[in-house]
């Protein structure tokens, strides 16, 4: 069975297209981009999604959407609280993986000349690379309070300020943390790893604001053109990781006992309000708070950086979004407001104007969102819409998506001729290794602006501000 083309930007999975599905899947692409999305298994995944017990709506795909884990990555799915599920694969293995957006006072004019020792100092002063211990050393009783209060216990030790908190998604905690739910080898990986980068697409990148597509919107966030900003991308580390290991294996083996099976071992699930269910719940708030507390501290030693070198700290934090969560929300379903599960994998929270989550300053604008773009690539600020409310339970994109795999990035280029590429364009570059590079150049995604405009035409999502990097340091 195909799938049905609805308007320009919407694509339905009829209940047709698999057995077992038990809600319809939606995908929002571009004619190019659906292309890109029918090459590997995410419309199957989609469907395999829609197929688990006590869904509500539509199982949606964003159009940065790829294959994952069980859930395609860019995947949206909500379950009712009471007879619903939840998947470890729905969330993923990087719990918490988000971005962050700090503003400064200062033009590209007067940045662009301290670029490389920003950098450099950068390199110096944030851990990066795959398994990368942090300059912090704390106790297991410390990484307990992190794993409870998340950017909270950040700020009271002196890493950032109480304003920091105002513009983080949850205020940076989520209240259902127990650390207790978190295993000793999850705690032991993450102990070392606060304050890290990390590998893979994990970016710090200096940028520069290149357009303003929504002036109010722009004014609200503190946000003009050639402004110096930066943006943060990094998760919860090792622990983060664990935490989901450990619970896919406890999930694949209580399935039987609630008499659930599904068609992709991958999908493990249990319900929500079983044991089991809450348990991994507690245990993800907690890893999501070492994730808000680990972009915390990174913040904290940029804006060290930025004085050392500029000398000014004063970075504004914009906001601070996660993309790998499921989270408990109130969303408006056939006319009645339900209390749902939202699994948000690779796909970014879009609340309106007026909602309550927003943070004041921002109450008359909505939800700052942003999508970070591939190495090389613009970055963007959109703003949430009340068509996401309606549609996607207040959900839209994550950044540009994965075209091809990191073994296929790696070939028919040098990290080298990458920098090299690189500066040509005015982008320098610090990375942790030559071979993490090469699998995050900018052919290997998709293009960040096609995924944009779909978001922004179909409504669940509006653009703001474009930004193009001139530093950049990966891990």
């Amino acid at each position: 069975m195909s799938i049905t083309q609805l308007d320009e930007y919407r694509y339905l999975i009829p209940k047709s297209f698999r057995d077992g599905m038990n809600v319809e899947g939606l995908i929002y692409a571009s004619k190019e981009l659906i292309g890109a999305i029918e090459r590997d298994e995410t419309l199957k995944q989609v469907a395999n999604v829609a197929t688990l017990p006590g869904l509500v709506g539509r199982s949606l795909a964003m159009p940065d959407a790829h294959q994952g884990y069980g859930f395609a990555i860019g995947g949206v799915a909500a379950a009712d609280l009471e007879k619903g599920v939840v998947s470890a694969g729905g969330v993923g293995f990087d719990i918490n993986c988000g971005v962050r957006l700090l503003a400064s006072d200062y033009s590209l004019e007067e940045v662009k000349p301290k670029v490389d020792l920003l950098l450099n100092q950068m390199f110096c002063d944030i851990p990066c690379g795959t398994g990368k211990s942090g300059i912090l050393k704390i106790s297991f009783e410390q990484l307990d309070k992190v794993l409870l209060d998340g950017a909270r216990w950040a700020v009271e030790n002196g890493y950032g300020t109480p304003e920091d908190l105002e513009h983080i998604e949850e205020n940076g905690r989520m209240v259902n943390a127990d650390p207790n739910e978190v295993s000793k080898r999850a705690k032991q990986r993450g102990r070392d790893q606060l304050g890290t980068l990390g590998s893979g697409n994990h970016f710090v990148e200096i940028q520069y604001i290149t357009e303003v597509f929504d002036e109010e919107a722009a004014k609200a966030f503190g946000l003009r053109l050639n402004q110096i900003v930066v943006m943060i991308h990094s998760g919860s580390r090792g622990l983060g990781h664990q935490v989901c290991t450990d619970y896919l294996e406890v999930m694949q083996e209580a399935m039987p006992k609630y008499d659930i099976k599904v068609v992709d071992r991958q999908l493990a699930c249990v319900p929500i309000k079983s044991k089991e269910g809450q348990s991994y719940l507690k245990a993800m708030a907690a890893a999501a708070n070492f994730a808000f507390a680990n972009r915390q501290m990174m913040s904290h030693w940029t804006r060290k950086v930025f004085e050392r070198v500029i000398g000014s700290n004063n970075l504004r934090l914009v906001y601070d979004v996660a993309h790998n969560i499921a989270k408990e929300e109130e969303h408006r379903i056939n006319g009645r407001n339900v209390k749902v599960l939202v699994h948000r994998k690779g796909a970014t929270r879009a609340f309106p104007k007026h909602h309550r989550d927003v943070p004041r300053d921002y109450f008359e604008i909505g939800q700052p969102v942003l999508i970070p773009g591939s190495m090389g690539t613009c970055s963007y600020v959109l703003v949430g819409t009340e068509r996401a409310m309606l549609e996607t339970f207040g959900s839209t994109c994550h950044g540009a998506g994965r075209a091809m795999s990191r073994y296929a990035a790696k070939k028919d280029i040098s990290a080298e001729q990458l920098i090299h590429q690189l500066k040509e364009k005015g982008i320098h570059i610090r990375g942790a290794s030559k071979s993490g590079l090469t699998e995050e150049k900018p052919e290997a995604y998709k293009d960040v602006s096609a995924v944009v405009d779909v978001v922004h035409h179909a409504g669940i999502a509006r653009k703001v501000a474009k930004m193009v990097p001139i530093g950049v340091m990966k891990g």
